[in-house]
């Protein structure tokens, strides 16, 4: 049997395999049975910047403390309190209950009280923090550059405040995504998770409203992720990057190790299959590199990332459109 132990942002996996960061992660009885399938580390529901103040302003408007200041700010401050109050103990419980790492999770769109937040997590006992951080670039008159520098901004702070490992979730949305990747790995960031899925809007033609989108992934979103990971592991030595999206069984999970993924985040097949999904992909690895003969994940991984594959230009843009040229 092949070993499937690896090192992902400093941190030792009995194999690549890690749940991310959703419902199925948010309470003691999931996160066992997760690593009681063999998971290889576990990434906690994220602790919401926007949902924490949204809860805290729905309590003061319920209230009607608004009339009184002081009691406004003392409910924003319990609503706050109590939230990451729950979310620690939930760190300090699984760190008892299971033996895979736990990576707590934040979820912002500023920098402001989230760097204290860090702090508590890791005093909580986490074994790393994944910051899921997405700025919509809404105002004309920014630049790019301007954007980028809040996610450097935010490591620095972060880093400032902690020594666990970091690790940036982030989009495929910039417009030099190398370059960010290159300035973090530049920084320090210990890992990246390549990309984040959003709640997308959808519009509901017959009754004329918003609504969500699907929100859960298709196996077909692998190819995005598996373009950027082939990309970014060929170009960028020394960045440990998880892949996220699209990961719905063990043979994407093989393909985006072949691309050069250090790890692969798996949550939209787990909620679709249960998580006996788990086994069966850590299974479908096993056979394949004991059929391939790879002894162990460094044997292979990154073996068709852009750096190593012999026509790399494959994985680039243009090629989508010289082979449908053929066909038009």
């Amino acid at each position: 049997m092949a070993d499937l132990t690896t090192k992902f942002a400093g941190l030792e996996l009995k194999n690549p395999l890690i749940v991310g960061s959703s419902g199925l992660t948010d309470n003691i009885s999931k996160i066992k049975d997760i690593a009681a399938q063999g998971a290889g580390a576990v990434i906690l529901k994220s602790l919401f910047e926007e949902q924490i103040s949204y809860e805290a302003q729905n309590t003061i408007a319920s209230n009607e403390a608004n009339e009184y200041p002081e009691a406004a700010d003392y409910i924003k401050e319990y609503t706050k309190d109590n939230s990451l109050s729950d979310y620690l103990n939930l760190i300090r419980q699984a760190k008892k209950e299971v033996d895979i790492p736990i990576i707590a999770s934040i979820n912002c769109i500023t920098v402001s009280e989230w760097i204290s937040f860090a702090k508590s997590i890791q005093e909580a006992g986490a074994d790393a923090l994944e910051v899921n951080v997405f700025i919509l670039p809404m105002d004309r008159n920014q630049k790019s550059e301007n954007y980028e520098m809040v996610y450097h901004d935010l490591f620095q702070k972060i880093r400032d405040k902690i020594t666990i490992p970091v690790i940036f979730k982030i989009s495929q949305q910039f417009t030099n995504l190398l370059g960010v990747l290159n300035r973090f790995n530049a920084d320090g960031v210990n890992g990246v998770t390549l990309f984040n899925r959003f709640y997308e809007p959808d519009i509901d033609i017959e009754n004329l409203t918003l609504k969500s989108a699907e929100v859960f992934s298709n196996p077909s979103d692998l190819r995005k992720v598996l373009r950027w990971v082939a990309i970014a592991s060929g170009k960028i030595h020394g960045l440990d990057i998880s892949a996220s999206t699209g990961v719905h069984d063990g043979n994407a999970m093989i393909k985006l190790l072949l691309g050069g993924s250090t790890t692969v985040q798996v949550c939209s097949s787990i909620y679709k299959n249960g998580t006996g999904i788990i086994p069966d992909m850590i299974k479908e690895l096993n056979q394949w590199m004991d059929n391939k003969g790879f002894e162990n994940i460094k044997a292979f991984r990154g073996k068709l990332n852009y750096d190593k594959f012999e026509n790399p230009e494959m994985y680039e843009r243009s090629q989508f459109m010289k082979y449908f040229s053929n066909h038009v």
